[in-house]
């Protein structure tokens, strides 16, 4: 099986033409593409989420409308782990002083999956594929960082993927997946990342991990952290659901407080109930 052969080739024969491309990174810095960490580009949900998310800002200056095929479902928080692990990739090779960065990248799934903190068994290989699928069919239409001349720009997640073969047809040599350009672009940006926890891949709630996501953004580096309602973080989670349940599982999160690198507190203000999120040991 395709699934078995790509896993047994990590150890693979060096292949010139194609490792030319490959990274082969050890403990890989993890970076988060800074534009999605905080608006509702991702379901929250594993089940298949097929109800769009239409989100604006309350000042109508950001719009976010992500919108999914019934055959596939939409791209959910867990499928963009394989995004973080291209982001960190591409930040590595222009680390390393790559002269031109790849918008496609080949790689070995079980490369990525160690990366990201999973098994690497023949299931793992299969859900890969499937995460693959929901990135390259969702559709994303935004007006962040829309082209001068333009007012949204519509794009999936992945461009496309691929399983590599040798001429044969009968072995495997990797995957290789092409990146959007909207993606693409947010990484190569001056400032586009940020360095994220590697733990962070062992939260297993959508909503835990769309808060990090939202507390590394916004109170990575401030001493005083960052507040926000919990009125707001709703609507741009996307979440399904009413927001009575979607506030008392905020309050669950902050009470359990274990979200990685960071504290969480709650407040009143302006009528509302705040989350603060600070650095560690920074709440009283």
């Amino acid at each position: 099986m395709v699934e078995e052969d790509v896993g047994m080739n990590s150890r693979r024969p060096f292949d010139p033409q194609f490792d030319l491309f490959v990274p082969h990174i050890a403990e890989l810095p993890l970076r988060d593409q800074r534009e999605t960490m905080e608006r509702p580009f991702f379901s929250l949900a594993k089940r298949k989420r097929l109800q769009p998310i239409l989100y604006t800002s309350p000042d109508g200056a950001v719009t976010v409308n992500v919108f999914a095929t019934p055959e596939f479902g939409m791209a959910t928080i867990w499928d963009a782990d394989i995004l973080i692990w291209a982001a960190s990739t591409l930040n590595e090779l222009k680390k390393r002083g790559a002269n031109e960065l790849p918008r496609t990248i080949n790689f070995q799934p079980h490369d990525l999956l160690k990366t990201i903190g999973r098994d690497a068994g023949g299931r793992q290989y299969q859900l890969l594929r499937e995460a693959l699928g929901r990135l390259q069919s969702t559709t994303v239409t935004t007006n962040i960082r829309a082209r001068r001349g333009g007012k949204h720009r519509q794009f999936s997640w992945v461009e496309s993927w691929a399983d590599q073969l040798d001429e044969s047809g009968e072995r495997s040599r990797g995957m290789s997946i092409t990146l959007s350009d909207w993606f693409y672009e947010g990484v190569v940006m001056d400032g586009g990342l940020l360095a994220i926890d590697p733990a962070y891949f062992a939260i297993t709630g959508g909503r835990e991990r769309w808060l990090y996501r939202v507390a590394r953004k916004h109170a990575g580096g401030s001493a005083d952290g960052f507040a926000i309602g919990i009125n707001v973080l709703f609507a741009k989670s996307g979440a399904e659901g009413t927001f009575r349940r979607f506030k008392f599982e905020i309050i669950r999160i902050v009470q359990a407080n274990n979200l990685p690198g960071f504290d969480l507190c709650l407040e009143q203000g302006g009528g509302d109930l705040l989350v603060r999120m600070t650095r560690r040991s920074a709440c009283s």
